[in-house]
């Protein structure tokens, strides 16, 4: 008895052995290294900025790009298409990695050169005197400023916001309105036009006077549904009257926003009252840029953590007064911001 029942014991060890032997082996047998990793790529030579990639790897069964410029995408066959929304000739190195069976990685790089024409996408030229045009432009309405203290009253009168001569004019009056001591105009193209990346021009000639706080800039769309900071703001030119010729472009999101530390610059220029500037955005996945006539001043890197890769819609306004615009002259009557063009390339 003691005999036998040491020899049962020996061959179950030894079969627990085995099998777990075997559990291993098999495990290891399935999960396979991918390797042989190839990059294929074809750049489009339209200038359209379209780019068709083709990954292969043996034992691959998932595919992970990573374009070079914050975008990334994922292909099961490893095959895709991505169209870079970047001006000009740029290199980008493009991250391709293969994924095995159970979660093993090889990884390998490309070096690829694009050239990227831009075209018009949206623009409003204001060449038909009258009213702005309804299909492009809505107002905000009313007085307050939505927090920012200012003095002006909001209206969509022609007194306000008029287009003559080749010209939008947005004007700012001292006068009784509503209860208020000035009235302008916060024209928006919020649910009329709104884009992803992308380049804004706009080409105008400032307000003058004191207190004056003119503004071109953007909002996230999805304001009605994920309040402002969240939303994600981009001021791409603000200019204050008691300030004048600097010129200041921020950001604001959740982490930098109002008085916690903008994401912000400015620039020192000259004639902003006087002569026509171009104010412009550059507004791209790993990127958002600010300019004046074609000079940098504010640059942010952009990626997934902040709200900038969603659609934004338009604001041109002029405020008086508020948190930023400061004291208004008490000699002040009336200024006017005249806009020649806006135009969204993309």
């Amino acid at each position: 008895m003691p005999i036998k029942m040491g020899l049962y014991c020996s061959i179950a060890c030894l079969f627990c052995m085995l099998y777990s032997c075997n559990k291993e082996s098999d495990a290891e047998s399935s999960a396979i290294l991918p390797v042989n990793l190839i990059i294929n790529s074809r750049v489009s030579a339209d200038g359209s900025g379209l780019v068709a990639f083709t990954a292969t790897a043996q034992h691959a069964v998932n595919y992970f790009f990573e374009f070079g410029n914050g975008a990334k995408a994922a292909s099961a066959t490893g095959s895709t298409t991505y169209v870079y929304p970047e001006e000009g000739s740029i290199d980008y190195t493009v991250v391709v990695t293969a994924v095995g069976n159970t979660g093993q990685i090889i990884q390998q790089s490309a070096t690829i050169t694009v050239t990227k024409q831009l075209t018009i996408f949206w623009s409003d030229e204001f060449e038909v005197d009258g009213p702005p045009n309804s299909i492009h432009w809505g107002y905000d309405l009313g007085a307050g400023g939505w927090g920012n203290n200012e003095l002006q009253f909001y209206t969509d009168r022609s007194e306000n916001a008029i287009v003559a001569g080749g010209l939008l004019k947005i004007r700012a009056i001292k006068e009784t309105y509503q209860g208020a001591q000035y009235t302008s105009a916060r024209m928006l193209t919020k649910d009329k036009f709104a884009f992803t990346y992308g380049k804004l021009e706009v080409r105008a000639r400032l307000p003058a006077g004191a207190g004056t706080w003119p503004a071109i800039w953007m909002l996230g769309s999805n304001i009605g549904t994920v309040p402002w900071p969240a939303c994600g703001e981009i001021d791409i030119m603000e200019h204050k009257g008691n300030e004048p010729n600097r010129i200041y472009g921020t950001l604001h999101y959740p982490e930098r926003y109002g008085g916690n530390n903008p994401d912000g610059g400015s620039l020192l220029i000259s004639n902003a009252s006087t002569e026509f500037h171009i104010y412009s955005l550059k507004w791209y996945p790993g990127t958002i840029k600010l300019f004046v006539d074609d000079q940098l001043f504010h640059t942010v890197n952009n990626s997934a953590s902040i709200p900038f890769n969603h659609d934004f819609y338009i604001i041109m306004n002029i405020a008086m007064g508020g948190g930023f615009g400061g004291v208004i002259d008490p000699a002040f009557n009336q200024a006017t911001m005249e806009v020649d063009y806006i135009r969204v390339y993309k």
